[in-house]
Parts: structure tokens; C-alpha cells; sequence
């Protein structure tokens, strides 16, 4: 997938959602943990506002977030489609948006507590 055709798929999620597109640059890291990549369901991701190099995303797999302090990798979204195909669709989302998605279902939602 070309970098416009991955803008395109942000903004129409963006709009699907009725909120405000902002573009997770692909030199840019995403914070992701391992079992991402072992096919565990289902796929969870957040996005803080962004700092630094980073995106502001952490996506994992499972239904429990990990406390460990070393259970977020830190991978720049160029390589994100190695770990896990079509992601990239759903990270034009703005800081304080989730998403969970599993085997055809999605969910999408504004979690203000990210924002804190």
C-alpha cells in the first residue's frame, strides 16, 4: 500500500467516526508489544498525544494490558504492516481514540482519560 492510499483509508475511518483526522507520520514509532505478531485476538490500540519521535499509538494483543515496564516495544510505524497487515487504517486517529478489533468486529471510541 503507497502512502496515499494509507492517508485515504485514515481519513474515511476519521469521518466513519466523526472526528478530526491527525497523521501518525511513518518515520515516526508506535509503541507495540510482541504477541502482536503471534496472531493473539484481539488487537487493542491508544493514542496519547504524541512527544518527541513518537506517535502517541500503543497497540497490543489480548484482553489484558500488560504493567510490565518492558511489555511496549517501540517500532517505527514503517515496519508496522510486518508485524500486523492493514493497521495503518485506523492510526489517523486523533490523541484519546481507541480501538479493539477482533475476526471482523470493530470498535471505536473516545477515551477523554487519555488526554490526562
Amino acid at each position: 500500500m503507497d502512502y496515499n492510499e494509507i492517508v485515504q483509508k485514515q481519513k474515511e475511518i476519521c469521518q466513519k467516526w466523526q472526528t478530526d483526522f491527525l497523521e501518525a507520520p511513518l518515520d515516526s514509532k508506535v509503541g507495540i508489544s510482541e504477541n502482536v505478531k503471534s496472531g493473539v485476538l484481539p488487537i487493542n490500540g491508544l493514542r496519547h498525544s504524541s512527544e518527541g519521535n513518537t506517535s502517541g499509538w500503543f497497540i497490543w494483543a489480548g484482553e489484558e494490558l500488560s504493567k510490565d515496564k518492558d511489555f511496549f516495544k517501540p517500532l517505527h510505524l514503517l515496519h508496522l504492516e510486518s508485524w500486523i497487515p492493514d493497521m495503518y487504517k485506523y492510526l489517523g486517529l486523533p490523541p484519546g481514540w481507541r480501538f479493539l478489533i477482533a475476526n471482523g468486529y470493530e470498535d471505536i471510541w473516545f477515551d477523554e482519560e487519555l488526554l490526562k
